[in-house]
């Protein structure tokens, strides 16, 4: 793969490269992240523990602005030791903002509740009777959309279509960008041999062509290499869930101040100031603070040395699997023990078990409701019962028309709900209920 190809400063939906004084192509796709309403609506959705009533908790919003920060930064110092591979209109404090905004925008799909709304999408239509009722008409490839709904594949979406020009190139951000964003650049095709995918069937032709434009290996028919900037935006988004999720299990009661000193303490114990601080009379949560920013600083400088080490399979699109696999073990491992602990513990914490399954009832009645209204209006029926018009009234933008595509009416359906936050969510399946606040 080639920088010049890689960095294009073009604009997707526009085929044009708008210049302004003051902010450079890829500041200004931060910027268009930044003042969306999707992006702002991260605010009152789940990071890990739902319906956290601790503001200090993370949310999908604090979480996604501090993994732009490492991210900026992993990609400044990425872009300085590249800096002579480099085409000349590009600095490496360019390629800090790219990595920034694609990071910015890295859970700006995720639907409410988090990883458990994802999975409360995908169990919904996987029911037998609703592949029966609502599915049976789609095609192979489209029925996976819904089967294994991603947040990763609804925020390509939001940002190539539904933000600011629907369906006419959406953000329009930089292909550079785009580029960036697509951790796993393939589609929903590939469920059987991948976990996750960053583009549903429907947006098979934008994936095309901003692979195209950038010049990513292809694979397959519908799978190319990641952009190696994508390495990056994954490693801040690790880096940060894996730290920060202790600080918040600490702050809610999980996790004590002794696990994670044990944990974070391999990463920090060479700084000259650790055996002052961490023996002062400070709170625990100053102390916390202490070694979650020196832990976060020694793994950026650890993944830049992993991605260089590994930069020719990097290019080639030969690299498998994350970059903290290829860090020195002084990093990895305690980046992994932090991320066994927190599976161990955090994510099967009864209270967050308790949410997430309820989270399942909420999802599983918004569906129910907006999924038959749309099959009522596509299906050309005479007379809409008027709980079905109510409901499509309640979509807005989103309401299909009559004879309109069933597929793309039902895609309508997941980007209302996936859209939604966690308290509106739960409020608007409360009413769906009958159990009025």
């Amino acid at each position: 793969m080639e920088w010049n190809k890689l960095l294009s400063t073009i604009r997707f939906g526009l085929n044009s490269q708008e210049a302004e004084f003051g902010r450079s192509h890829f500041h200004k796709d931060c910027d268009r992240i930044i003042f969306s309403s999707s992006f702002r609506r991260l605010g009152k959705k789940t990071q890990v523990h739902p319906l956290a009533q601790n503001d200090h908790v993370h949310t999908r919003l604090t979480h996604s602005l501090e993994v732009a920060s490492v991210g900026r930064t992993l990609g400044i110092k990425v872009g300085k030791k590249l800096k002579d591979e480099l085409p000349k209109n590009v600095s490496p404090y360019e390629i800090g903002q790219i990595v920034q905004a694609a990071c910015l925008a890295h859970d700006i799909g995720n639907p409410p509740f988090g990883h458990a709304g994802e999975e409360a999408i995908k169990n919904w239509f996987r029911q037998p009777e609703h592949v029966s009722r609502y599915l049976s008409d789609l095609d192979d490839n489209e029925k996976d959309d819904f089967t294994h709904f991603e947040g990763n594949a609804q925020g390509f979406r939001v940002i190539t279509k539904l933000e600011y020009n629907w369906y006419k190139g959406g953000m329009r951000l930089t292909y550079a960008t785009l580029g960036a964003f697509l951790k796993y650049p393939w589609t929903s095709r590939e469920t059987k041999h991948e976990k996750k995918f960053s583009a549903f069937w429907g947006e098979k032709n934008i994936l095309e062509d901003v692979a195209s434009t950038l010049g990513l290996i292809r694979k397959d028919t519908l799978k190319w290499a990641r952009h190696p900037l994508a390495f990056l935006v994954e490693t801040a988004d690790d880096i940060c869930y894996r730290i920060l999720d202790l600080e918040d299990a600490h702050e809610i009661g999980i996790l004590t101040f002794n696990e994670i000193e044990e944990i974070l303490t391999p990463l920090c114990k060479d700084e000259p100031s650790f055996d002052k601080i961490m023996g002062s009379n400070r709170s625990n949560r100053r102390k916390m603070s202490f070694l979650r920013g020196k832990a976060i600083g020694k793994a950026i400088d650890t993944v830049v040395e992993a991605f260089f080490d590994k930069y020719d399979s990097i290019m080639n699109g030969n690299l498998e699997g994350e970059l903290i696999n290829y860090c020195d073990d002084s990093v990895k491992k305690p980046l992994n023990s932090a991320k066994a602990i927190a599976s161990k513990k955090i994510f099967n914490h009864p209270r967050k078990i308790e949410l997430e399954i309820g989270s399942y009832t909420t999802i599983g009645t918004l569906l129910s409701v907006f999924c038959q209204a749309v099959k009522e209006r596509v299906s050309g029926k005479k007379e809409l019962s008027y709980r079905t018009n109510r409901a499509l009234s309640m979509m807005g933008i989103n309401a299909p028309k009559e004879r309109d595509n069933l597929y793309h009416s039902y895609m309508k359906v997941t980007d209302y709900i996936s859209g939604m936050t966690d308290s509106y969510a739960t409020h608007m399946a409360r009413q769906f209920g009958g159990i009025a606040l």
